[in-house]
């Protein structure tokens, strides 16, 4: 079976409160896949650095970060990256997997606790 590929824009919806936050870019880089935040719905903070950041990506700003690192593909599933969450700084294991060719569920989790996003693609 030929999965559909997980490239292109992604509208994140935040989990808690369903509003659209922000576009991410996935790409693949070598073969690994790869994601950066291309848009930020909330003018107020587009110019936001990521203050709590632990690594290089200290003080650096949000818009165009890569949050997205190491994803390799393993039949439908896409695993063994990591994302970051800019507003808290923290890094989580990363797994993705599309549920529809317009929709992909982004796990983040820490040994068994993690929380499932729903992006929409943006055509």
């Amino acid at each position: 079976m030929n999965a559909q590929s997980i490239t292109g824009k992604w509208k994140t919806i935040d989990d808690e409160t369903g509003e659209e936050k922000s576009v991410i870019e996935i790409f693949k880089r070598g073969d690994k896949y790869f994601g950066k935040i291309v848009d930020i719905m909330d003018t107020s903070k587009k110019n936001n650095l990521c203050k709590l950041c632990p690594d290089t990506r200290k003080d650096q700003p949000i818009l165009g970060m890569e949050i997205i690192k190491d994803l390799e593909q393993d039949g439908d599933e896409f695993e063994d990256g990591t994302i970051l969450d800019p507003n808290n700084g923290k890094i989580y294991d990363c797994k993705i997997w599309l549920e529809d060719n317009s929709k992909l569920n982004v796990r983040g989790y820490v040994a068994f606790f993690y929380r499932t996003q729903e992006w929409i693609r943006v055509e």
